[in-house]
């Protein structure tokens, strides 16, 4: 920990630049008191590592310090320094009584109150959702900063997440994005525009700032940079993603697979208009591939051209999927109350724009053509191939 009292009263704060002397005097001079559990500390004045406190061996204050990383207090001490370089008033460390809680930094911007948390290890989404609870409750804006090695990218644009890593997902207002922290290089990483095609990894906007460039107004509303997703790059990554999916061992026993196989359905053999990129499918953990399947038996594939498709409907079998965990909602817990329906809306309307679907009221559509399902590869292509060029001329994607 970076923060304790003396016995005199005195509180030392290791993120206010104490020069090694002035530490070592003090040391000489004082015995250090944990803030939260009273107990003795120790000040640790390495050569290698950040100076810090420690508690002594059989301590029982363990909840908020002992599982620290060097990481974690090089971190929160970089953030802090950074903020106080700034002007904006903050406390590190600060223990709030009240509510039993210590956010790594405290600190007040235009008039509110900000819990930020640096996060580097993995805490349950139980414990994650406690805390953002407990402090939206208290005024606090609570800022999950998460580590940047929780972040793995396997390309220049796609990026594979944890359910862990979803949790920091917060809004601003230019959208949704996920903010991380590399004290060893000293830079903020943004991730944006998220278009998950399965349970795990996503396209995403990736962008890198060095700290010294950046203030606290673009760590809460970072420059919005559009991702641009092609739609030959999506339908290949789609294709590959369903191949290793009904290859794998469990496949036979895949409840999905065996639903869409009793359908005369083919996992290879999926239409183009079934797994579509949508701006807010990460609401949903379900794969869009999945949900959007369920949508087509369950609605779409029973009506013929002319019949009318209704909101109500929709969403009756969207909660009926819900019900039995086949459709599932995605923990988010920094955002407002997340509607599962904000994205299956998406899809309807991206099947009006590319002309299966015309609207013809607030929550009513009628159906102008069905959709084709492919019977070989070589009519699946030609289907991508042609859904490729409707793209490119509304300029979609």
């Amino acid at each position: 920990m970076l923060t304790a009292h003396t016995k005199t009263g005195l509180k030392i704060c290791l993120g206010n630049y104490y020069s090694k002397e002035t530490l070592l005097e003090l040391r000489k001079k004082e015995e250090f008191i944990c803030p939260i559990c009273g107990e003795s500390v120790i000040l640790k004045l390495g050569n290698q590592r950040i100076f810090h406190f420690s508690h002594k061996k059989g301590s029982t204050c363990h909840k908020f310090f002992e599982s620290e990383t060097m990481d974690h207090m090089k971190g929160k001490l970089q953030l802090y320094q950074w903020l106080t370089r700034q002007k904006i008033p903050c406390r590190l460390e600060y223990y709030d009584k009240e509510i039993k809680q210590r956010p790594d930094i405290l600190f007040m911007f235009n008039g509110r109150k900000f819990a930020l948390e640096y996060q580097c290890s993995t805490i349950s989404d139980s414990v994650f959702e406690k805390r953002t609870k407990t402090y939206l409750e208290n005024d606090y804006i609570p800022l999950w900063i998460l580590s940047r090695n929780h972040l793995k990218r396997k390309g220049n644009n796609v990026i594979s997440f944890s359910n862990f890593s979803y949790l920091f997902l917060r809004k601003s207002s230019v959208g949704d994005y996920i903010p991380a922290y590399c004290p060893e290089k000293k830079q903020f990483h943004f991730i944006e525009s998220l278009f998950p095609y399965s349970i795990k990894n996503a396209f995403a906007q990736y962008s890198i700032y060095p700290l010294e460039k950046m203030n606290i107004n673009t760590l809460l509303a970072p420059p919005k940079k559009w991702f641009v997703l092609e739609y030959a790059t999506w339908a290949r990554t789609i294709n590959h993603f369903t191949l290793k999916w009904a290859l794998h061992s469990n496949a036979a026993q895949d409840p999905f697979l065996k639903e869409i196989y009793s359908r005369n359905l083919n996992i290879f053999l999926l239409p183009p208009e079934i797994g579509l990129p949508l701006p807010h499918s990460y609401y949903l953990q379900t794969s869009p591939v999945k949900w959007q399947t369920y949508l087509y038996l369950d609605v779409i594939s029973r009506k013929h051209p002319g019949e009318t498709i209704t909101l109500q409907e929709i969403q009756f079998h969207v909660n009926k999927r819900m019900k039995r965990n086949e459709i599932v909602i995605r923990k988010l817990p920094q955002l407002n109350e997340i509607n599962p329906m904000v994205p299956v809306m998406e899809y309807f309307r991206e099947l009006i724009k590319l002309n299966i679907f015309i609207r013809t009221g607030d929550t009513t559509c009628q159906v102008k053509r069905k959709i084709i399902i492919p019977t070989t590869e070589e009519e699946k292509k030609e289907a991508q191939d042609f859904f490729k060029g409707i793209y490119k001329a509304l300029g979609i994607i």
